[in-house]
């Protein structure tokens, strides 16, 4: 009789059908699988999180609206995305973790579908907050259910091929959109999630095994609104508050009003979430020594490299003149650095003390920020992307070291809740960033504007002899009268004054972004480094049974 031979379905199916105590399938293959799988839903919530900003200056002419209108197409989903962050520990428990990934990728599958056909521009916001809420229930379902699978002396390689999805998402979506943009139409940055969406759901359908937590919690329902007030209004006041349109800046009553309740919200959420018997977010995990501290150096890491992701774009497209492909281009190196870096860190982490690791990528990310903060309107490519290799490499060793010590002692019931609070944390902490160095951005190019243009001395014989040969010029090349090329001299140069401005501007972010980042490498001095008989016992699976 022949031996029929298993196919991989066949071991999964087998796997599933023979699972333990302790929630681990008896195949060793199976885990591998579910990683794939959730690889897929991170490619995508990461990848629409940066391909779409290549695409605004078409959306906008597409709908003929301004930038007050289409930011909304950004913070939508930013709003979305907090709004359903808190929530999905809390649902996946009780609804199942692969019931609720499948819901959160059929709402982005879905909503990116929206997005590709929406006539305009409100239609296209209320389909970005379907994205948004699909990406937020991804995004730390996905982290929770491969921490939950591996066992934790696979961890660390496991989060690092995880951490090559987000990596190909943030290094590719530039380049993606900013080719499909200019040589097809925009509607093309959400339309390509559809058909890889369908990939993932029939993937989950087929590789996931549910597990649903066996304690039945009861919905939070004040942390949630409460929650649900805090996030998104202190988001929207953030981006609102540098925002061209808002002409009262930080002090526009509005503002100041969205910040007002987002404080009192806030407090009624920590005094709830501290005292409810069942809450939605388990804040108690930061009492868990490395848990706390590695999410305060994830919040500084945040405010530092997050915030400063909008400078580069802005510095190459107004300052050199690069296109969109062009600028995206620039960011492909960083993400496969990244994906490369990624695993090998996981794999240092099991080896040595993770703390160095951290502490390493952290001086390297600050230097590559310190090497842009010396950036001209003459910087040559090759000095740009050298900084950008610092960069690719720092970020993939960081999230995959912290990320290990940050889980390490977490337990397997609570990886959904510790994972929602980390992708929260992190993202209030690019949301402060970006508001941060927005505005010191603005204030640091009307500062050097003002200096640049005391220094211009219009009697001068410098300044004399400067605009008399720059009209002759004009004169000659463009043909214009005397008195018009003597005004578009002036013109030009207070536009290089300008141009100078907001370089060194751009140039003094990178240095506070560098600084920043310096400071998430103290709080790593009081992390806990791995004891070998703690590590020995959470390895044994009858010892992880025991403690869950």
């Amino acid at each position: 009789m022949t031996k029929r031979k298993l196919t991989p379905s066949h071991h999964i199916r087998k796997a599933l059908r023979n699972r333990d105590s302790s929630y681990h399938p008896n195949h060793p293959s199976y885990k591998w699988w579910i990683l794939a799988n959730v690889m897929i839903g991170t490619f995508m919530a990461v990848l629409d999180s940066t391909i779409v900003n290549v695409g605004l200056p078409k959306i906008m002419a597409s709908f003929g609206v301004g930038i007050d209108k289409i930011e909304w197409v950004i913070t939508a989903y930013m709003l979305a995305l907090a709004v359903a962050l808190p929530t999905s520990g809390w649902l996946s428990d009780r609804f199942g973790y692969k019931r609720m990934y499948f819901m959160g990728m059929l709402l982005f599958t879905i909503g990116s579908f929206l997005c590709g056909i929406s006539g305009n521009e409100n239609l296209l916001i209320i389909s970005r907050v379907i994205q948004g809420l699909g990406a937020g229930t991804i995004m730390p379902l996905g982290m929770a259910i491969v921490f939950r699978e591996f066992p934790p002396e696979q961890r660390g390689i496991a989060v690092g091929f995880w951490s090559i999805a987000a990596a190909a998402s943030v290094s590719f979506g530039p380049l993606i959109g900013g080719f499909l943009v200019d040589n097809f139409n925009w509607q093309l940055i959400f339309d390509v999630n559809v058909p890889v969406g369908i990939v993932g759901l029939i993937a989950t359908i087929i590789i996931q095994q549910e597990y649903i937590h066996p304690v039945k919690k009861r919905f939070d329902f004040l942390g949630f609104l409460s929650v649900s007030t805090f996030l998104p209004l202190i988001l929207y006041a953030l981006t609102e508050g540098n925002a061209q349109t808002n002409t009262g800046g930080w002090e526009a009553p509005h503002v100041l009003l969205c910040f007002a309740i987002a404080i009192v919200a806030f407090a009624v959420f920590l005094t709830t979430e501290l005292t409810v018997k069942e809450p939605l977010i388990d804040l108690s995990l930061l009492k868990n020594y490395n848990f706390g501290i590695t999410n305060i150096i994830m919040f500084i890491f945040s405010v530092g490299m997050f915030g400063s992701t909008f400078l580069l774009p802005l510095y190459l497209q107004n300052s050199l003149g690069y296109t969109a492909i062009m600028s995206g281009a620039v960011f492909l190196p960083v993400g496969i650095i990244q994906g490369i870096m990624a695993p090998i860190s996981g794999f240092l982490s099991n080896k040595i003390n993770p703390k160095i690791i951290v502490f390493l990528s952290i001086i390297i990310l600050a230097f590559s920020f310190y090497l842009n903060s010396f950036l001209t309107p003459l910087t040559e490519h090759k000095f740009i992307m050298l900084a950008l290799y610092f960069r690719g490499f720092a970020m993939g060793v960081l999230f995959t070291a912290l990320s290990t010590m940050s889980m390490l002692e977490i337990p397997r019931e609570k990886m959904a809740q510790a994972s929602g609070l980390t992708n929260i944390i992190r993202q209030l902490g690019g949301s402060f960033g970006v508001a941060i160095l927005a505005t010191l951005l603005s204030s640091r190019v009307d500062y050097h504007t003002q200096i640049y243009g005391e220094a211009l001395q219009s009697n001068s014989e410098v300044y004399k002899t400067t605009n008399t040969q720059m009209s002759y010029y004009i004169q000659r090349e463009a043909g214009s009268a005397p008195a018009n090329a003597a005004r578009q001299s002036q013109m030009v140069i207070s536009s290089q004054v300008n141009k100078e401005a907001f370089v060194q501007a751009v140039d003094d972010d990178f240095l506070i972004a560098g600084l920043i980042t310096l400071l998430g490498g103290i709080p790593v001095f009081w992390l806990h480094g791995r004891r070998k008989g703690k590590e020995k016992e959470q390895g044994n699976p009858a010892a992880m049974a025991a403690a869950d």
